[in-house]
Parts: C-alpha cells; structure tokens; sequence
C-alpha cells in the first residue's frame, strides 16, 4: 500500500506552514519543543514517529533535530514525553532547537510526523529509521518552519 500523504495532517498552534519559528523554539532562545497536533491517522496505525531535520544545514545530510518513536496511534496533541526520544545530529537525545550558523541565511525546518505499521524497535538515528521502517509507513505529513541568525 503506498502512503497516504492528504489525509493525514500536521500542525502547530506555536507556528504556520513556512512561518519563522519563535527565538523561544531554538538554540537562540529556550530551546522549547514547540506544540505539534496531528489528524487523519489512518486505520491500521501502531504507532505515530516524530522527526524534525533541517536540509539546508551546511553538512552532507543536513542536520536532525529532533527523532522521537513510540508516540500513540491517536489524532490530537503530540505529548514528547509519551514517546521515546531518539538521537539528534548535536550528538544529544531528544530535541535541540535551530541553531544555523550566522549569516547563512533561511534554513527550513521539516517536522515529520510519520504513521508507521508496525512498532520502531529502540531509537534509531533518522537514517537507520528510514532504512528500516520505509515499508511501514503508512501515511506521512509534514510541517515546515524557518529560522536564520
């Protein structure tokens, strides 16, 4: 089955479709993870992952922000500490906020929200999960913020 990439939705209250995120969301500010809901999670979902990367980030696969598993097949608020955060590019576990280096302009920050098969095993880095879990996915959404120093 491929994915369903227009029933399943991704938004925040903290922030709109191309919008700059808030200095409070980033490295700048308090680091906070900003709010996240998801509808649409379609029938047969055992599990929503959650994984915030930035392309434009001047490395060959951009920079992670943010991988979290395990979070509830169910629509509404996305709660970080019902899931089980993952590893991010800074070398830490859960999610560290935009940082781009000063001067390199707008940098877009691509929060995924994934709703998978089958269950992730463990905490994998966001290659490994994609690698892994590319035939569980059932139906993808993403949201897109920006940010610049």
């Amino acid at each position: 089955m491929a994915p369903d990439f227009m029933r399943l939705q991704l938004t925040s209250p903290d922030f709109g479709p191309e919008e700059r995120l808030a200095d409070a969301f980033t490295q700048s500010g308090e680091n906070r993870t900003p709010r996240l809901e998801v509808t649409g999670i379609p029938q047969g979902t055992a599990e929503l992952a959650i994984i915030v990367h930035d392309p434009d980030a001047p490395r060959p696969h951009g920079f992670t922000h943010w991988t979290l598993y395990g979070l509830p097949a169910q629509d509404g608020p996305i709660v970080p500490d019902e899931g089980r955060p993952g590893p991010n590019d800074a070398g830490g576990i859960g999610y560290t906020g935009p940082k781009p280096p000063s001067g390199h302009g707008v940098h877009h920050y691509f929060f995924f929200v994934y709703a998978l098969s089958r269950p992730v095993a463990g905490a994998p880095s966001r290659l490994d999960f994609l690698d892994g879990y590319a035939d569980a996915v059932l139906a993808v959404s993403r949201l897109v913020g920006t940010y610049s120093n």
